[in-house]
Protein backbone atom coordinates (compact mmCIF):
# COMPACT_ATOMS: atom_id res chain seq x y z
CA UNK A 1 0.00 0.00 0.00
CA UNK A 2 1.50 3.68 -0.93
CA UNK A 3 0.58 5.94 1.23
CA UNK A 4 1.81 10.34 1.34
CA UNK A 5 2.57 11.62 4.74
CA UNK A 6 1.78 15.51 4.22
CA UNK A 7 1.70 18.63 5.48
CA UNK A 8 1.83 22.68 4.58
CA UNK A 9 2.58 25.40 6.04
CA UNK A 10 0.68 28.82 5.17
CA UNK A 11 0.67 32.46 5.66
CA UNK A 12 -2.28 32.34 8.23
CA UNK A 13 -5.21 30.41 9.28
CA UNK A 14 -7.81 30.46 6.52
CA UNK A 15 -8.28 29.92 2.52
CA UNK A 16 -11.08 32.07 2.90
CA UNK A 17 -9.31 34.92 3.94
CA UNK A 18 -6.83 34.89 0.59
CA UNK A 19 -3.96 33.07 2.68
CA UNK A 20 -1.87 30.97 1.40
CA UNK A 21 0.63 27.83 1.21
CA UNK A 22 4.11 28.74 1.92
CA UNK A 23 5.37 25.04 2.05
CA UNK A 24 4.51 22.06 1.51
CA UNK A 25 6.57 18.49 2.69
CA UNK A 26 5.19 14.90 1.85
CA UNK A 27 7.11 11.75 2.77
CA UNK A 28 6.24 8.09 1.08
CA UNK A 29 6.26 5.17 2.42
CA UNK A 30 4.89 2.02 1.18
CA UNK A 31 3.56 -1.38 3.29
CA UNK A 32 4.64 0.82 6.51
CA UNK A 33 8.16 1.48 5.16
CA UNK A 34 9.53 4.85 3.78
CA UNK A 35 10.82 4.69 0.76
CA UNK A 36 13.45 7.92 0.83
CA UNK A 37 11.07 9.95 -1.66
CA UNK A 38 10.28 13.23 -0.84
CA UNK A 39 8.43 16.34 -2.09
CA UNK A 40 9.46 19.20 -0.67
CA UNK A 41 8.60 23.03 -1.77
CA UNK A 42 9.10 26.37 -0.44
CA UNK A 43 6.21 28.89 -2.19
CA UNK A 44 5.93 32.81 -3.02
CA UNK A 45 2.78 33.36 -1.56
CA UNK A 46 2.58 36.57 -3.01
CA UNK A 47 0.69 38.60 -0.02
CA UNK A 48 2.21 39.49 3.36
CA UNK A 49 2.46 36.67 6.33
CA UNK A 50 0.88 36.99 9.14
CA UNK A 51 2.87 37.31 12.84
CA UNK A 52 1.33 34.96 14.47
CA UNK A 53 2.20 32.57 11.24
CA UNK A 54 5.92 33.51 11.27
CA UNK A 55 6.37 32.82 15.49
CA UNK A 56 5.18 29.39 14.19
CA UNK A 57 7.47 28.97 11.18
CA UNK A 58 9.82 31.76 11.25
CA UNK A 59 9.35 32.26 7.81
CA UNK A 60 9.01 35.83 6.51
CA UNK A 61 7.74 37.55 2.62
CA UNK A 62 11.50 38.05 2.39
CA UNK A 63 12.66 34.77 2.79
CA UNK A 64 10.44 33.18 0.19
CA UNK A 65 10.66 35.78 -2.37
CA UNK A 66 12.70 33.72 -4.97
CA UNK A 67 11.18 30.99 -4.74
CA UNK A 68 7.89 29.07 -6.90
CA UNK A 69 3.94 29.85 -7.06
CA UNK A 70 1.72 27.07 -6.66
CA UNK A 71 0.75 27.12 -9.76
CA UNK A 72 4.24 26.57 -10.78
CA UNK A 73 4.69 23.34 -8.76
CA UNK A 74 1.04 22.22 -8.94
CA UNK A 75 1.28 18.95 -11.21
CA UNK A 76 4.75 17.61 -10.00
CA UNK A 77 2.74 17.65 -6.56
CA UNK A 78 -0.47 16.07 -7.96
CA UNK A 79 2.01 13.66 -9.73
CA UNK A 80 3.87 12.25 -7.08
CA UNK A 81 0.84 12.33 -4.69
CA UNK A 82 -1.09 10.44 -7.13
CA UNK A 83 -2.90 6.99 -6.42
CA UNK A 84 -1.53 7.15 -2.99
CA UNK A 85 -3.50 7.78 0.32
CA UNK A 86 -2.95 11.07 2.24
CA UNK A 87 -2.37 10.71 6.00
CA UNK A 88 -2.74 14.22 7.52
CA UNK A 89 -2.63 15.46 10.97
CA UNK A 90 -5.88 17.77 11.23
CA UNK A 91 -6.56 17.47 7.59
CA UNK A 92 -9.54 19.29 7.10
CA UNK A 93 -7.11 22.51 7.48
CA UNK A 94 -4.38 21.17 4.57
CA UNK A 95 -7.13 19.78 2.20
CA UNK A 96 -8.69 23.20 2.62
CA UNK A 97 -6.04 25.17 1.77
CA UNK A 98 -4.99 22.68 -1.32
CA UNK A 99 -8.24 23.03 -2.71
CA UNK A 100 -7.95 26.74 -2.63
CA UNK A 101 -4.82 27.10 -4.18
CA UNK A 102 -5.83 24.23 -7.13
CA UNK A 103 -9.08 26.65 -7.71
CA UNK A 104 -6.96 29.25 -8.62
CA UNK A 105 -5.45 27.95 -11.65
CA UNK A 106 -7.29 28.08 -14.51
CA UNK A 107 -8.84 25.20 -16.39
CA UNK A 108 -10.81 22.00 -14.75
CA UNK A 109 -11.37 22.10 -11.50
CA UNK A 110 -9.79 19.75 -9.23
CA UNK A 111 -10.08 19.03 -5.35
CA UNK A 112 -7.72 16.97 -3.52
CA UNK A 113 -10.26 14.08 -1.92
CA UNK A 114 -11.29 13.68 -5.62
CA UNK A 115 -7.96 12.67 -6.54
CA UNK A 116 -6.54 10.86 -3.25
CA UNK A 117 -7.76 9.33 0.00
CA UNK A 118 -7.34 11.17 2.60
CA UNK A 119 -6.73 9.35 6.34
CA UNK A 120 -7.03 12.17 9.04
CA UNK A 121 -4.36 11.54 12.08
CA UNK A 122 -6.20 13.90 14.16
CA UNK A 123 -9.60 12.22 14.12
CA UNK A 124 -7.60 8.87 14.22
CA UNK A 125 -5.93 9.61 17.59
CA UNK A 126 -9.65 11.48 19.22
CA UNK A 127 -11.07 8.01 19.01
CA UNK A 128 -7.83 5.99 20.08
CA UNK A 129 -7.62 8.66 23.38
CA UNK A 130 -11.09 10.30 23.39
CA UNK A 131 -10.93 13.21 25.67
CA UNK A 132 -7.23 13.97 25.93
CA UNK A 133 -4.66 16.21 23.97
CA UNK A 134 -4.17 14.91 20.65
CA UNK A 135 -1.23 18.02 19.05
CA UNK A 136 1.26 15.98 17.04
CA UNK A 137 3.58 17.43 19.99
CA UNK A 138 1.39 15.52 22.60
CA UNK A 139 1.39 12.36 20.50
CA UNK A 140 4.88 12.51 20.36
CA UNK A 141 5.23 12.60 24.19
CA UNK A 142 2.21 9.91 24.21
CA UNK A 143 4.53 7.45 21.97
CA UNK A 144 8.25 8.46 22.75
CA UNK A 145 8.21 9.99 19.58
CA UNK A 146 11.65 12.28 19.70
CA UNK A 147 10.54 16.13 18.16
CA UNK A 148 13.71 18.00 20.53
CA UNK A 149 14.40 19.53 17.16
CA UNK A 150 11.01 21.02 16.65
CA UNK A 151 11.35 24.61 17.65
CA UNK A 152 9.76 25.66 14.88
CA UNK A 153 7.35 24.36 12.55
CA UNK A 154 8.40 23.02 8.97
CA UNK A 155 6.42 20.78 6.43
CA UNK A 156 8.76 18.41 5.84
CA UNK A 157 10.16 18.30 9.42
CA UNK A 158 6.76 17.37 10.57
CA UNK A 159 5.30 15.44 8.20
CA UNK A 160 8.74 13.01 9.23
CA UNK A 161 7.32 13.24 12.65
CA UNK A 162 4.03 12.19 11.98
CA UNK A 163 5.66 9.02 9.99
CA UNK A 164 6.37 8.34 13.23
CA UNK A 165 3.57 8.92 14.95
CA UNK A 166 1.36 7.38 12.45
CA UNK A 167 3.14 4.29 12.73
CA UNK A 168 3.21 3.92 16.70
CA UNK A 169 -0.67 4.71 16.35
CA UNK A 170 -1.64 1.72 13.74
CA UNK A 171 0.99 -1.03 15.22
CA UNK A 172 4.63 0.41 14.75
CA UNK A 173 7.16 -1.09 13.25
CA UNK A 174 5.82 -4.32 10.88
CA UNK A 175 9.59 -6.70 10.74
CA UNK A 176 11.75 -7.49 13.04
CA UNK A 177 14.33 -6.99 10.35
CA UNK A 178 16.28 -3.66 10.39
CA UNK A 179 16.98 -3.95 6.47
CA UNK A 180 14.31 -3.00 4.61
CA UNK A 181 14.80 -6.03 2.26
CA UNK A 182 15.73 -8.50 5.25
CA UNK A 183 12.62 -11.52 5.03
CA UNK A 184 10.27 -12.24 7.37
CA UNK A 185 6.87 -12.10 8.84
CA UNK A 186 5.37 -9.37 11.24
CA UNK A 187 6.64 -9.55 14.94
CA UNK A 188 3.76 -11.30 16.35
CA UNK A 189 4.06 -14.64 13.52
CA UNK A 190 7.72 -14.71 13.80
CA UNK A 191 7.77 -15.09 17.15
CA UNK A 192 4.51 -17.27 17.81
CA UNK A 193 6.75 -19.14 14.94
CA UNK A 194 9.43 -19.33 18.17
CA UNK A 195 7.26 -20.47 20.69
CA UNK A 196 6.26 -23.42 18.61
CA UNK A 197 9.59 -24.66 17.58
CA UNK A 198 10.84 -24.64 21.37
CA UNK A 199 7.55 -26.16 22.44
CA UNK A 200 8.82 -29.65 24.61
CA UNK A 201 7.01 -32.76 23.63
CA UNK A 202 4.29 -33.76 25.38
CA UNK A 203 3.14 -30.23 27.10
CA UNK A 204 0.20 -30.51 28.59
CA UNK A 205 -2.40 -27.93 27.45
CA UNK A 206 -5.07 -26.29 29.38
CA UNK A 207 -8.17 -25.08 27.39
CA UNK A 208 -10.60 -22.34 28.56
CA UNK A 209 -13.58 -22.68 30.36
CA UNK A 210 -16.67 -21.05 28.42
CA UNK A 211 -17.06 -17.91 31.17
CA UNK A 212 -13.18 -17.34 30.65
CA UNK A 213 -13.48 -17.57 26.73
CA UNK A 214 -16.75 -15.00 27.45
CA UNK A 215 -14.70 -12.76 29.77
CA UNK A 216 -11.93 -13.02 26.74
CA UNK A 217 -14.43 -11.78 24.42
CA UNK A 218 -15.76 -9.26 26.53
CA UNK A 219 -12.21 -7.62 26.85
CA UNK A 220 -11.83 -7.66 23.10
CA UNK A 221 -15.24 -6.24 22.38
CA UNK A 222 -14.04 -3.15 24.96
CA UNK A 223 -10.69 -2.83 22.96
CA UNK A 224 -11.98 -3.10 19.42
CA UNK A 225 -14.45 -0.42 20.75
CA UNK A 226 -11.78 2.11 22.43
CA UNK A 227 -9.54 1.40 19.06
CA UNK A 228 -11.79 2.29 16.34
CA UNK A 229 -12.02 -1.75 15.14
CA UNK A 230 -8.22 -1.76 15.33
CA UNK A 231 -8.08 -4.49 18.03
CA UNK A 232 -4.88 -6.67 16.27
CA UNK A 233 -6.06 -9.77 17.85
CA UNK A 234 -9.21 -9.31 16.39
CA UNK A 235 -8.24 -8.85 12.84
CA UNK A 236 -5.59 -11.82 13.08
CA UNK A 237 -7.68 -14.44 14.53
CA UNK A 238 -10.52 -13.79 11.79
CA UNK A 239 -8.56 -14.61 9.29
Amino acid sequence: MRQIVLDTETTGLEPGEDHRIIEIGCVEIVNRRATGRTFHRYLNPERDIDTRAVEVHGKRLEDLAGQPRFAEVAEELLAFVHGAELIIHNAPFDIGFLDAELARIPGESRRMRELCAVLDTLELARRLHPGQRNSLDALCRRYAIDNSNRDLHGALLDARILLDVYLAMTGGQAKLGLDADSPGGSVVSDVCAAGRAARPAGLRVIAATAEELSAHERSLDAIDKASGGRCVWRQRTTR
